[in-house]
């Protein structure tokens, strides 16, 4: 007889079964995260709503109307970790055509930018003059508030500073004054953001998570230990180019934080690339990238976004670690990618495919995943029942 999940409030995982062993990688102990429905579309004088113990810098830019309608912190300065891949790419393209770069140079540009290589990174860095391309750029956008790594750290492209207000003003740069050649290349780039970065970290977060295409993203983060697609990540030494145990920011009221994790989703939205949204966020330390991938989708949710598709479906929390999606609801079909570690997750229908053990619990229900095409079991939704309550049967 199935046991339901009806009594359980904090998990305590134990040693997995056989059945489990080809679904999840490791079992983490980890308190249940509340699901929420979706929200409900945001009147026009939205404000963002940003999580506890959240730093946030906000700006939505509305190139229909000109106006922004959403603006917090906008000044404020952050490790831009890979959002400066922008301002490298378009240095490299400055006053030439895509046409005219070198192949492996091409190469570099679609990797850094579709799959947030750091190796492509590092190349152009060193190859353009390091912190001269962060000099150039400002220059040549007329940004405010963007500067080089700091002289502590010049090699460390993650470091430079960067705010909102100056991402909308690249964002707007490459929209409306780039060439069009430019333009084209490096937004069907950004359009074609893989759902797995190059170091296995999962960055369909924020906008990516949000949102219905059409979009085009390129999203930052520092200082995790792990994000998801793969049960280990492929790069633990480094993370958008600064390596694990940096030294801290000098001291002073207008030091850039070099030390809290960071998170930051950037891009445009919208049919017509109409808004233009900038969210960079810093979490408290120990915050796993779980957490924080949960937390960015909530602020981003909550932003008056015109012209942007919201998908359908119920947010529901998740506990575990090394949890696969998988292209059928069972445990012996392909898997397609591995959630981060207690991550909310959208959820459109549910269906009953094989059952599942997690002693004492056995659940044959499970949930499609729209924005990953596939499958995870029940039995790792932050649920009451092992039938989501509220959420259609598909």
């Amino acid at each position: 007889m199935m046991t339901l999940k009806s009594a359980r409030g904090t998990v305590r995982a134990g040693v997995l079964t056989a059945a489990l062993a080809a679904l999840v990688c490791t079992t983490a102990t980890t308190t249940f995260a509340a699901f929420a429905e979706s929200p409900p579309p945001r009147p026009a004088a939205a404000q963002a709503e940003v999580p506890a113990g959240v730093t946030a810098g906000v700006a939505v830019f509305d190139r229909q109307t000109g106006t922004f309608t959403e603006q917090l912190n906008t000044s404020t300065q952050f490790r831009s970790a890979s959002v400066v891949k922008l301002l490298i790419a378009l240095d490299v393209l400055w006053n030439r055509s895509p046409d005219t770069l070198p192949a492996a140079d091409r190469a570099r540009i679609d990797t850094m930018l579709r799959g947030s290589d750091d190796t492509a990174a590092s190349t152009f860095w060193a190859n353009n003059g390091s912190g001269a391309i962060v000099d150039r750029m400002v220059a040549r956008l007329g940004l405010t508030d963007t500067a080089r790594p700091p002289a502590t750290h010049p090699g460390y492209w993650g470091y430079t500073a960067l705010s909102a207000r100056d991402t909308v003003k690249i964002y707007r740069h490459l929209l409306d004054s780039a060439p069009a050649a430019t333009r084209d290349y490096l937004l069907g780039d950004l359009r074609q953001s893989t759902r797995c970065a190059t170091d296995g970290y999962d960055q369909h977060f924020g906008i990516a998570g949000s949102f219905n295409r059409p979009w085009a993203v390129k999203q930052g983060w520092s200082g995790f230990s792990s994000g998801g697609c793969t049960a280990t990540t492929a790069k633990a030494a480094a993370t958008a180019g600064e390596p694990e145990g940096a030294a801290p920011a000098p001291a002073g009221a207008d030091a850039v934080d070099l030390s809290r994790p960071a998170l930051h989703t950037t891009g445009v939205v919208g049919t017509g690339d109409r808004s233009i949204v900038a969210v960079f966020t810093l979490h408290p330390g120990g915050t796993s990238y779980g957490k924080a991938y949960t937390d960015i989708g909530r602020l981003t949710r909550s932003l008056n976004v015109p012209g942007a598709s919201r998908p359908a479906g119920t947010w529901i929390g998740t506990w575990g670690s090394g949890v696969r999606v998988r292209t059928q609801a069972t445990t012996t079909s392909g898997a397609m990618t591995t959630l981060p570690a207690g991550v909310e997750v959208l959820v459109s229908c549910q269906k009953r495919g094989q059952q599942v053990s997690q002693p004492p619990y056995l659940n044959d229900w499970w949930a499609h995943l729209p924005q990953y095409g596939g499958y995870m079991t029940n039995i790792y939704l932050s649920s009451p029942e092992n039938q989501v309550p509220g959420v259609p049967v598909c």
